[in-house]
């Protein structure tokens, strides 16, 4: 199979662009000074470490082992890596790297705690207490553990996606196969519901119908929807390589499905007898978009949580209100 041109992503174009800005960097540092050998080593491996972020943007690969390194995000991550290690041979490779000191303090504190003994170093270096050599050492490892952490929260984040992914497999299958039996066996998930004093009402009329389950599911479906939105317009944007919200608002959808047929069957099975009464068919199918949305409350600490690991990756500035 031949190989694919590599897709216009969002990643790329943030990798792209600072990764030429790399190169800029590099072409400004001008002749290496010999006086200054490990200036001029720091530039090979800034060179180096380019050449790998730029095959890693522009490499081609099959359909199958695009899906494969979509799944693992092996190039993601080594696009990220090396282009870190990159950023920070740039910066060492120059003598006057400590003219970027306001720059290089607010991008470690970023991503390492106030304590950190590194960020310490860092923001109380002052030019010319330490020998060159020494300030070079201070900068590039308070970089390399701003750099680290956040390359960590991509893998958190890929996990994070893998898993929500498999999730909804899970669902989509079990949806599936509720709808499969209602159609074949009409009845055998009873979506009907009555009492003694209410007459019985089903989805698609008077009688259990093949469509009954579907029609609960695709009803259980609207509500999550409705979730998804209210997710959609409250969602900070992100500059993580990995986008969670559409996982996230598809795991609500087949939840609230899911949700939708069980809540029907606890109304037919008189669990809230006394509580609540389905007198007309309106009224059940309303019940199933209410049921729909009511997998908000399960889900919402989903949401908390792939904020917490979106933060972790890319952190962003803190809104109003927020601790």
């Amino acid at each position: 199979m031949p190989a694919r041109r590599p897709s216009v992503t969002d990643w790329r174009l943030v990798v792209q662009s600072r990764l030429d800005r790399v190169r800029a960097d590099l072409a400004t540092l001008g002749v290496p000074d010999p006086l200054d050998p490990e200036g001029t080593q720091w530039r090979v491996v800034a060179e180096q470490e380019a050449a790998v972020v730029e095959d890693m943007v522009t490499r081609r690969e099959s359909r199958r082992r695009e899906v494969a390194s979509w799944w693992s995000g092996w190039h993601i991550e080594r696009a990220w890596r090396s282009l870190h290690e990159a950023e920070i041979a740039v910066v060492a490779a120059g003598s006057g790297f400590l003219g970027r000191l306001p720059g290089l303090r607010a991008r470690v504190a970023e991503n390492l705690d106030d304590d950190d003994p590194r960020r310490v170093a860092l923001e109380e270096l002052r030019p010319g207490e330490f020998p060159l050599v020494v300030e070079r050492e201070l900068v590039v490892d308070a970089l390399r553990a701003s750099f680290d952490k956040s390359d960590f929260a991509h893998v958190g984040s890929r996990a994070l996606r893998n898993k929500l992914i498999a999730a909804s497999v899970v669902l989509f299958a079990v949806n599936t196969l509720l709808g499969v039996i209602g159609l074949v066996s009409p009845g055998m998930i009873p979506m009907c519901v009555g009492s003694e004093r209410l007459p019985t009402v089903c989805p698609a009329g008077r009688s259990a119908t093949g469509v009954d389950v579907w029609l609960i599911q695709v009803l259980g479906a609207f509500g999550a929807i409705l979730s998804a939105v209210v997710l959609l317009l409250r969602r900070r944007p992100s500059l993580s390589p990995y986008v969670m919200i559409g996982y996230q608002a598809t795991i609500k959808i087949l939840l609230g499905s899911a949700l939708a047929v069980i809540g029907i069957l606890a109304l037919g099975a008189g669990v809230t007898t006394g509580l609540i009464g389905v007198a007309s068919q309106a009224a059940l199918l309303l019940w199933a978009v209410i049921l729909g949305y009511s997998q908000q409350v399960a889900t919402r600490l989903l949401d908390s949580y792939a904020d917490r690991v979106m933060d972790q990756a890319r952190p962003l500035p803190k809104v109003e209100g927020q601790r």
